[in-house]
């Protein structure tokens, strides 16, 4: 165990030196930095003093071996637009994402994996084909027009939830359904999928001919074996989540990381983007990693292969 646990170590750790280059690069994909953080009305003297302040005038390299000693110790550099540290306006709005996030993937689990269940049981009945509509809808429906029409229907029509905000819990109903159902339709079919493949196998056959009871041969044989890759399908889409939340934090007007993505998009401040990819990035890696390991102890048959 220990041994393909630093073997998927070492694979995270190669991912998140990739993601930093790529991040650092984002600097100068759209332009010079030192222009950037001038400003239009900027002489040639004020952005060579911005240069030579910053560091621009050094060689790449060098430039980003100082950025990644930096952003090892916390320090991503300082906003643009904001003009205080990106960690600092970062961790201001993280919560609010990863309270978004958790609540919409603990939603998705709860809707999916008992709908994939039931649909395992009774493949090709109503209940299997309901499952599968609602699956297909899941992923044909934009999470923007999603979003409006939940508006339309439980603020401006029923008024039973608040349209935008992070106070209360009920400003987080919405945009929990919204990024919860997105996730929805592959966790579904994913447990679907596998309950088929495990109901049909020897050991519950074995199991039923025992006298066991359905409902220790469905919940503590079939579905302990069935949810194995589902734990790895959860925490990519976890991770999907907190960095795909910008859309619905932007339209449900949520204070979060993703709002301050789109923020910061939108006024081309370079530094807060960087940071916030790499962040984002960093999470999925970590998520990753972590299911991977939790797969490996469920299924001993991993971490043989």
């Amino acid at each position: 165990m220990l041994a393909y646990a630093l073997k998927r170590l070492s694979l995270a750790l190669l991912v998140a030196f990739s993601v930093s280059v790529i991040s650092f690069g984002l600097l100068y994909v759209s332009a010079d930095p030192a222009v950037a953080m001038a400003g239009e009305s900027a002489t040639d003297a004020d952005i060579a003093a911005i240069r030579k302040r910053y560091g621009f005038d050094r060689p790449l390299p060098v430039q980003y071996a100082a950025w990644l000693g930096r952003a090892v110790h916390g320090d991503l550099g300082e906003s643009y637009y904001f003009k205080s540290q990106v960690s600092e306006l970062i961790g201001d709005r993280l919560p609010v994402t990863m309270a978004l996030g958790a609540c919409a993937i603990l939603f998705a689990i709860i809707v999916a994996v008992p709908m994939g269940v039931a649909a395992a049981i009774r493949p090709n009945s109503i209940v299997d084909r309901v499952a599968l509509f609602i699956s297909v809808m899941g992923q044909a429906l934009p999470s923007f027009w999603f979003a409006l029409v939940l508006i339309m229907l439980l603020s401006v029509s029923l008024r039973w939830l608040p349209t935008s905000g992070s106070d209360t819990w009920r400003h987080f109903v919405m945009p929990t359904i919204v990024l919860g159902y997105y996730a929805t339709p592959a966790i579904m079919r994913l447990t679907r999928a596998g309950m088929l493949e495990v109901l049909s196998s020897d050991y519950i056959r074995t199991a039923r001919a025992k006298g066991l009871l359905p409902g220790t041969v469905l919940f503590k044989h079939a579905l302990r074996n069935a949810i194995i890759p589902v734990v790895s399908l959860a925490a990519v889409q976890f991770g999907f989540m907190l960095g795909g939340s910008i859309v619905v934090e932007t339209i449900f007007a949520l204070h979060g990381a993703g709002f301050l993505a789109w923020e910061s998009i939108s006024r081309n401040d370079l530094p807060t983007v960087q940071g916030l990819i790499l962040m984002f990035s960093l999470f999925y890696i970590v998520l990753t990693f972590l299911s991977d390991v939790l797969n490996a102890w469920l299924d001993p048959r991993i971490r043989v292969g």
